[in-house]
């Protein structure tokens, strides 16, 4: 949930219950419950996720009606909480991950999310399988043509708006609108009409991470019992529903989904990142100067050139080979430069393009050959290659910061040249967890240093990017919690 979020929608003074302490199973009744769980999994026929803000709290996300939440903190006067990164650079968490395992291996059938984060589409869920109720504070549609846009920065708007950009197909150009829901606004058909289905046809539906108290998105769980279903909730407070629930568990989500997965004997997949931007070099016409030339360098989005570059920082423009010229540094959007230079001396720009926080490299660095006098060809690339071979690079390496072109376009009417690159800008992996006994020591660190522990079985490592520190707290004051937390973040060599 984005802070941001919250702050746009209307105002509304009735939200529901919010600030009930939260409760923690003991943990020999918890690692029942997870056997238990893993069991019914196991024996689905049609399993659909129903998830909330709880699963994305790991993330650094805050929630809206824990103890911190932003509905409980605004409603004792204090504020919104502050985030632990910025909204853009939300990484799936464990149980986000393990949910993509579940699909690719056929158990889950559809998830249905309250949640506006686009954490599930990052993860890997396929669109078509996923119904996001209240909207997609990353995601615009066209109106008019129903072509939807994910952007890699949140949409300005919320409450169906109309965004600064426009439907890129030629033929329809309209003014595209957000996604978000605000207080009024009713659920989309599209996606109500899938989860109302698949709900229906559920033998288990898994609630993770809400307080199932918004209507009517609340109701959706049920619709299974009717054909025989059951519903399994798992979250740290109490629910409406818990009495309709087959097994309610008590625990951290992330906790609960890394014991079944194990039970299951199922790994979860690292999450890698990946960063697009273009680069577009574009030489003035000047009919009556034939000895210089005047040229533009643009680093910008592939959302369009006006549309925000959030985990850029700043760009360092140098001329290696040319010590005479003088370097330059574009600190904010438009990272653009201007110069004038001889035609006949070719020259190569370095790029060092530095990324903003919650990024896992710090930079990247990008060699830029121009020659006024030679044309250079267009360099036509499979996308899905690139990117693919980018994370298997970065699997191997493990580490991220790898880029590499994805395409160069030629426009020489308009002596125009538009270079795509991509990158992997983080890394994150989930290993085997157990929630039972075994463990060493924990040593809490800074939330973006790298946790030690000792651990009695190697085998039980947990090397998971947590970073709410409330929840830590909330785990060191708690004596029945067991729970490993290694954060990792993967830099460049």
């Amino acid at each position: 949930m984005s802070l941001g979020y919250a702050e746009k929608l209307s105002y509304r003074e009735d939200v529901g219950t919010v600030g009930m302490s939260e409760i923690f199973d003991p943990n020999h009744l918890l690692q029942q419950k997870i056997e238990q769980l893993a069991l019914m999994i196991e024996e689905s026929k049609h399993l659909v996720a129903f998830t909330g803000a709880g699963i994305s709290t790991s993330c650094g996300i805050p929630d809206f009606r824990g103890p911190k939440g932003v509905w409980t903190l605004q409603r004792d006067g204090k504020g919104v909480p502050e985030a632990s990164l910025p909204f853009h650079r939300a990484m799936p968490s464990l149980t986000h991950m393990a949910l993509v395992e579940l699909e690719k291996r056929g158990i889950l059938k559809f998830v249905i999310s309250q949640n506006v984060d686009s954490l599930h589409l990052r993860s890997g869920i396929p669109r078509e399988k996923l119904a996001e109720l209240h909207g997609n504070s990353f995601r615009e549609i066209c109106p008019s043509c129903g072509v939807e846009y994910l952007r890699d920065f949140e949409v300005e708007t919320v409450g169906l708006k109309i965004t600064p950009r426009r439907c890129s197909d030629v033929k329809c150009n309209s003014k595209l609108r957000d996604s978000v829901l605000d207080w009024e606004d009713a659920l989309p058909s599209k996606e109500m009409n899938a989860a109302e289905k698949h709900c229906r046809m559920a033998d288990v539906v898994l609630c993770l991470g809400t307080s199932l108290q918004i209507t009517p998105a609340c109701n959706l769980p049920l619709k299974c019992l009717r054909g025989g279903g059951k519903i399994v909730i798992v979250n740290l407070q109490p629910t409406p529903k818990d009495k309709r629930a087959s097994l309610v568990i008590h625990g951290l989500v992330d906790k609960v989904v890394a014991g079944v997965m194990q039970l299951l004997k199922m790994q979860i997949s690292p999450y890698i990142r990946v960063d697009i931007f273009q680069v577009v070099f574009y030489q003035f016409r000047c009919v009556s100067e034939r000895k210089y030339a005047k040229w533009s360098l643009r680093i910008t989005s592939v959302h369009g050139e006006r549309a925000p570059l959030p985990f850029i920082k700043s760009v360092e423009v140098t001329f290696p080979e040319r010590p005479e010229l003088k370097s330059a540094i574009l600190e904010k959007q438009p990272f653009l430069l201007k110069r004038e230079m001889l035609k006949t001396r070719p020259f190569k720009m370095v790029l060092k393009v530095n990324f903003s926080d919650g990024c896992g490299c710090p930079f990247t660095s990008i060699e830029f050959p121009v020659n006024f006098q030679k044309q250079t060809d267009s360099i036509i690339q499979d996308k899905n290659v690139v990117l693919q071979k980018l994370k298997d690079t970065a699997m191997q390496d493990e580490c991220c910061g790898q880029f590499s072109l994805v395409e160069k376009k030629i426009l020489s009417g308009l002596k125009k040249e538009i270079a795509t690159y991509a990158g992997t800008t983080n890394l994150v992996r989930y290993c085997e967890f157990t929630s039972s006994k075994g463990f060493g020591d924990v040593k809490w660190v800074g939330k973006r240093e790298r946790k030690e522990v000792n651990v009695k079985d190697r085998s039980k490592l947990v090397d998971y990017f947590y970073r709410l520190e409330h929840q830590e707290e909330d785990l060191k004051k708690n004596e029945e919690a067991d729970l490993i937390l290694v954060h990792r973040v993967s830099d460049a060599p």
